[in-house]
């Protein structure tokens, strides 16, 4: 029973890092209420399985990099609260990969929901 405790505890702690993302980044915010527009578009236009599975990665990806730049940002500041070049470039990398993930994440929601949006116009 100790074992089965401490994997309970583990996902305490892990909702309550899901709630202090929401609590405290707008920027998780903002993705994943994009995260549920891109759920929602996907059941409107009816996307295969295989195109769920895409948006299904593309969505954990977005929201995984901005969780793991976050925790960064926490610690960093927690490291030191004065300026310092590496941490500021640890930071700016950090942001960078978020913006990469999101620009992924961008591209497949074109090549998923694109042709689908032309067809509706056409």
């Amino acid at each position: 029973m100790p074992a089965l405790a401490a994997r309970l505890r583990s996902f305490a702690y892990a909702f309550a890092g899901v709630r202090t993302l929401f609590a405290t980044q707008p920027n998780f915010r903002i993705h994943t209420f994009a995260a549920l527009l891109v759920v929602v578009g996907g059941l409107a236009l009816r996307v295969t399985l295989a195109d769920w599975l895409w948006l299904t990665a593309a969505i954990a990806g977005v929201l995984v990099t901005e969780a793991l730049n976050t925790a960064l940002e926490f610690l960093a500041d927690a490291v030191s609260t004065d300026h310092h070049p590496l941490i500021g470039k640890a930071k700016d990398c950090a942001a960078g990969a978020v913006l990469l993930s999101a620009l992924g994440a961008a591209v497949i929601g074109i090549v998923v929901f694109g042709p689908q949006v032309l067809a509706l116009r056409g």
